[in-house]
């Protein structure tokens, strides 16, 4: 599954002005509600602050890619938002984080979500992608760079 299969475009933003973690998983679960039938924004933010509860998804420089699993979810959906400034979000670096990556699946797919989860974070592991999704100037741009095919330019 490619990135662009699960994240679209009206659920990307950039420089989006939010000062705590709950803010930051609430519109989280406005963007991606009109994605899944059958799925209220409380069922994930619900699903969002559970996660968050076993231990912070904050993975270090900056980072966070907050999960969850959806009882009546058909497919996975994503939201990628940049911050306009970092936030605490209970890092493991116990840096702020300003690239959130957010994922949602059906509770009854573990193993794409793993699948998934690994190909997001292998992608911004890389320096160069991260640098880049930093710099985006429209919400359009961030989404174009996420979403391009994995290539030794990858991000740029």
């Amino acid at each position: 599954m490619e990135l662009k299969d699960i994240l679209s475009p009206d659920n990307t933003r950039v420089a989006v002005e939010e000062s705590s973690k709950k803010k930051i998983l609430e519109l989280i679960s406005q963007l991606v509600a009109p994605k899944l039938a059958g799925v209220s924004k409380a069922d994930i933010f619900d699903s969002l602050l559970q996660r968050e509860r076993l231990g912070s998804t904050g993975i270090g420089l900056g980072i966070a890619i907050p999960h969850g699993r959806l009882e009546n979810a058909g497919q996975p959906v994503a939201a990628l938002i940049t911050l306009a400034q970092p936030i605490d979000f209970d890092a493991i670096d116990n840096q702020p984080v300003d690239i959130i990556f957010a994922l949602l699946v059906p509770k009854d797919n573990p193993e794409l979500h793993l699948q998934t989860l690994s190909a997001v974070a292998a992608k911004l592991n890389q320096k160069d992608c991260c640098r880049s999704l930093r710099h985006s100037t429209s919400s359009s741009e961030l989404y174009e760079l996420m979403t391009k095919e994995d290539t030794a330019d990858s991000c740029n």
